[in-house]
């Protein structure tokens, strides 16, 4: 991925099993760190919701003290009120997991998606791919 967002991960010591093997549900929260910090200066109030997680699996991952690993994301797609974003999580320079996540931005008085506002686009733009 050559654009995007850069977001450094710190596994937690619950995070493995006993055999020292990030658990699969647990390595999703380290991507939803990831999307969240790319919020960080949205405009409005960040309404968006997380409407379809693709995840595919493609090498243990593993528990070691103290070890931060990046999960990099990319906005692959802008839509009218929804957008996807491709992340890869990477360990000993590989890909160990890589997701894709379609994010719908969503109006929470009314219970519905909405058109995103040009500023949010704009904001969102920034991680797309060149």
């Amino acid at each position: 991925m050559s654009e995007g967002h850069e977001h450094w991960v710190q596994l937690r010591w619950s995070d493995p099993d006993s055999l020292g093997h990030v658990n699969h549900a647990r390595a999703l929260s380290l991507l939803e760190d990831a999307r969240l910090a790319m919020t960080e200066g949205a405009p409005g109030d960040g309404g968006v919701i997380l409407a379809r997680l693709e995840v595919d699996y493609l090498r243990q991952l593993y528990y070691r003290v103290g070890e931060r690993l990046c999960v990099r994301s990319t906005v692959t797609r802008l839509g009218t009120s929804s957008f996807t974003v491709r992340q890869e999580l990477v360990q000993d320079d590989e890909v160990a997991i890589r997701a894709s996540v379609v994010m719908v931005s969503f109006d929470f008085a009314t219970d519905t998606s909405r058109a995103m506002s040009d500023d949010e686009r704009t904001h969102w733009s920034r991680f797309a791919e060149p």
